[in-house]
């Protein structure tokens, strides 16, 4: 028997289906955008993993491989080949020494002790029986180091005193019942520690990057106590003493018409109202009139804009820093202050993008373009320092040649900011250059300018080295102490002297300086060593 079974399913009219697979369509086209943008959040967590990664343990180097040419293959990048993408080449000649091989003759300068490697006199006679005659030589210099010399200065003083009179003589200013040479003035009245010791202390700190704790080692293996805590003190106090010759320094630092500053990281511990994990900074400015270049470093515990205005106050010309906000904010409404870039962090940017992003091959096009813009400046450099371009015709130059790469990078940004997402490595490096245009193409205006701020980067580059041994500071003051032995050291270096040297003079002529002429003779580029 066959069981009829009612068909319960409701008949659908014409338009409840027409209207049934619109609603479906719609769901489908929404799950398809939302798998869109999971697969874009995919790739943009991917280049910032790899980018990680490249960072953590690969490294880095921005230099190009020229044997790739594919690289500069646009239509893979999805860009046209035409106008934006035929990039012109100049060929760059320069000379340049060429090394002999075989090791470098010692310098001249230092001591020679000789030693004769000779034959006995036994063997200096020939078989025939004749006398053997010294006919050449053969010479081998080594380099011979000893232990450190460390010895104790005994400053005497003599006593005198009249045996006849017992005293009882006067002369023109009183009683002369004992005379006594004055005391021989010191840095650092009353310590055991002289100025070529502290010059060889602060010079190992501060130059060479040794913390005093390995100092203090140093020490115990020649047989001297010296503690950290003995040369932390010398430097608190010394410190304070260089304070009138810092000042100078950072009057000297604004003399010129280009002023370079970046900052960095620090951690100072017993900061007033603050944990001792919270960042501080140290921020550098770099200047000078023409040949007196000067460097100077100030510690902040914060990184905002008022610490630039310390540095600007009183300051007018070109001041070349990063992207960083608090700049624009510092010499906004500064008329008499013109704002460069630095073409080294948008080139950064594109190289990230082309060693960890999606879209490699369009970032080399942006690093290429760059390079272009350094080959230009490198080559006019070259012939304004050896005499054959004037400043004029350096700037001029540069200006036509850099104006037809910088129309057609200017091109090539704005097609790909409407292409490519912010969000991905390469609209990174293509939204930052295009923010900072204004900023990077400013140096073309000035001859002391490069395309980047890589001098500041290079004077702050002691201190970030430094700090990855000592760590951090103990205090505030150990912090501002730091920063002056620094602006003197670090500009001594820029001026062509021994560190060790300038300090040892320094400390051996700071008891006699009284005026404020006694403390300008001892700048850098016054004093006589």
């Amino acid at each position: 028997m066959r069981v009829q079974v009612a068909d319960t399913r409701k008949k659908m009219t014409f338009s409840e289906l027409e209207t049934l697979v619109e609603n479906q369509r719609k769901e489908i086209k929404e799950l398809e955008n939302a798998i869109t943008q999971l697969e874009f959040k995919n790739i943009v967590l991917q280049e910032k993993y790899d980018l990680l990664v490249y960072k953590r343990f690969v490294r880095t180097s921005e230099a190009q491989d020229e044997t790739q040419p594919e690289l500069f293959d646009e239509d893979a990048a999805g860009i046209e080949t035409g106008e934006e993408g035929g990039v012109e080449k100049e060929t760059i000649t320069y000379q340049r020494n060429k090394h002999k091989a075989g090791r470098k003759p010692l310098p001249e300068n230092l001591t020679r002790e000789e030693r004769i490697n000779d034959l006995p006199e036994e063997e200096k006679t020939c078989s025939c029986g004749g006398r053997l005659e010294r006919i050449g030589e053969d010479v081998n210099e080594k380099l011979i180091i000893e232990e450190p010399r460390i010895y104790v200065e005994r400053t005497v003083t003599p006593k005198y005193a009249c045996p006849c009179c017992k005293g009882g003589a006067h002369d023109s200013d009183g009683p002369c019942v004992i005379k006594q040479a004055p005391a021989v003035p010191a840095i650092l009245p009353g310590s055991v520690a002289s100025p070529s010791m502290l010059a060889h202390i602060f010079t190992a700190k501060f130059a060479d990057h040794l913390p005093y704790s390995r100092q203090e080692k140093q020490f115990e293996r020649i047989g001297v106590n010296v503690s950290r805590q003995d040369m932390a003190n010398w430097q608190g106090k010394v410190g304070i003493i260089l304070l009138s010759l810092y000042v100078l320094l950072k009057d000297a630092v604004r003399a010129g018409k280009v002023l370079r500053m970046d900052e960095t990281t620090v951690q100072v511990m017993g900061e007033e109202e603050r944990k001792d994990t919270r960042k501080s900074y140290m921020w550098l400015a770099r200047g000078g009139p023409p040949g007196k270049p000067v460097v100077i470093f100030k510690y902040s515990s914060s990184r905002k804009a008022e610490n630039i205005d310390e540095f600007i106050q009183g300051f007018s010309g070109y001041l070349q820093t990063d992207g960083y906000a608090g700049y624009d904010s510092a010499v906004r409404g500064r008329s008499d202050i013109i704002h460069a870039g630095c073409f080294a962090h948008g080139r950064r940017k594109f190289f990230e993008a082309q060693k960890n992003g999606m879209q490699a091959k369009s970032a080399v096009i942006g690093i290429n373009y760059i390079k272009q813009l350094y080959d230009i400046d490198n080559g006019l450099r070259e012939k304004l320092k050896k005499n054959e371009l004037d400043e004029n015709n350096f700037l001029t130059q540069r200006k036509e040649r850099s104006k037809v790469v910088l129309e057609k990078f200017r091109g090539y940004l704005d097609k790909r900011a409407g292409e490519i997402s912010a969000e991905t490595l390469l609209g990174k490096a293509v939204s930052y250059t295009r923010n900072q245009w204004d900023k990077l193409v400013a140096y073309l205006e000035c001859a002391e300018l490069t395309p980047d701020n890589n001098i500041s980067e290079n004077a702050i580059r002691p201190f970030v080295v430094g700090r990855k041994n000592w760590l951090f500071y103990k205090s505030p003051t150990g912090a501002e102490t730091a920063c002056i032995l620094y602006s003197v050291i670090e500009t001594s270096k820029l001026n062509g002297l021994n560190p060790s040297k300038y300090l040892k003079t320094l400390f051996e002529r700071i008891p006699y300086a009284f005026s404020p002429d006694d403390w300008i003779a001892l700048l850098p580029w016054n004093i006589s060593l």
